[in-house]
């Protein structure tokens, strides 16, 4: 994938209008609020405690995840980032603490734009790159967002999701069922290039099972859409509708009891903002706002040109 283009089967379009897709219930989908328990275990190894928090896109991103989020750091400011004005105001009804509350006067401000950049030690997002047509500009959104020597914590959907589903779609010679998710090191190649340091990437595999088709499409309904280029455009009939679920049926599993299995490969991601470093020539020009990062500490000078 090219650093500056969308992932190649995502159809940008169709990613635009699943963000701006109305959730109908105000809840976070079961899978992205485990991924992001499981993500929160790795803050037990990072001793840097935020002042100031971004959480991008909680809604599904998971809300259950920012509240734990806030127990965890209960001193730090904590900004929710929504594109969506309607999203935003739903966050934060979902979110709102009782009057008597601390955190109702000191915690979450939800805000519909973009966060002030170079003010926050955390940035938190949770399943959210996989359906970015344009994630190396996200990425460097999340870079200049955060104060030096701050971190982002991420996770998406990586390249083995849904192999059954594909291998089924595939054998009956039918369009995938989503696009061609990334791997983790090509993420991990993007924050390097962003200018972030110490990319830590892992992954592992969550198998979800399902006593029916029925209950399987409604999950997938809740995770997201078909963004694949290919898919088909038109609406589906009741005849291609039974012989989904015949396609789905060939999903189960002896070993899963006879219920259909499907597989989700979860990246994760971790990374910090270095100070800034200036190559020196032998006649440097510094602007005032440079000369000010260095009174800070904030920018290094490098004699290595």
């Amino acid at each position: 994938m090219s650093e500056s283009e969308c992932p190649p089967s995502l159809d940008p379009v169709a990613a635009a209008r699943w963000s701006a897709y109305p959730d109908p219930v105000i809840a976070s989908p079961w899978l992205h609020e485990e991924v992001a328990a499981r993500m929160q275990e790795r803050l037990d190894y990072i001793k840097l405690m935020p002042e100031q928090w971004v959480h991008w896109e909680p809604l599904r991103g998971g809300l259950n995840a920012h509240k734990h989020l806030q127990q965890r750091y209960p001193s730090a400011k904590a900004l929710i980032h929504c594109e969506q004005a309607a999203k935003a105001r739903a966050v934060q009804k979902a979110l709102q603490s009782p009057w008597w509350h601390p955190l109702r006067w000191w915690g979450s401000k939800v805000q519909v734009g973009m966060p002030p950049d170079g003010q926050s030690q955390m940035l938190w997002a949770n399943m959210q790159l996989h359906t970015c047509a344009q994630p190396k500009s996200l990425i460097e959104a999340w870079y200049r967002i955060l104060a030096v020597d701050g971190f982002l914590m991420f996770s998406c959907l990586g390249p083995d999701t849904l192999r059954e589903l594909r291998d089924a779609f595939a054998q009956r010679g039918w369009h995938a069922p989503a696009h061609e998710f990334t791997d983790m090191h090509d993420w991990g190649d993007m924050l390097v290039q962003t200018g972030f340091s110490e990319p830590v990437m892992d992954m592992e595999r969550i198998t979800l099972t399902f006593e029916t088709p029925e209950k399987l499409l409604a999950e997938l309904r809740g995770l997201g859409r078909n963004l694949s280029v290919k898919r088909f455009e038109g609406l589906r009939g009741r005849l291609w509708y039974r012989q989904l679920s015949d396609v789905l049926m060939t999903l189960a599993k002896p070993e899963a009891g006879g219920r259909l299995s499907l597989t989700f490969e979860i990246v994760y991601g971790h990374a910090i903002k270095p100070p800034i470093r200036m190559k020196v020539a032998p006649l440097t020009e510094i602007g005032l706002d440079q000369m000010r990062q260095m009174l800070r500490g904030q920018l290094h000078i490098s004699d290595k040109v």
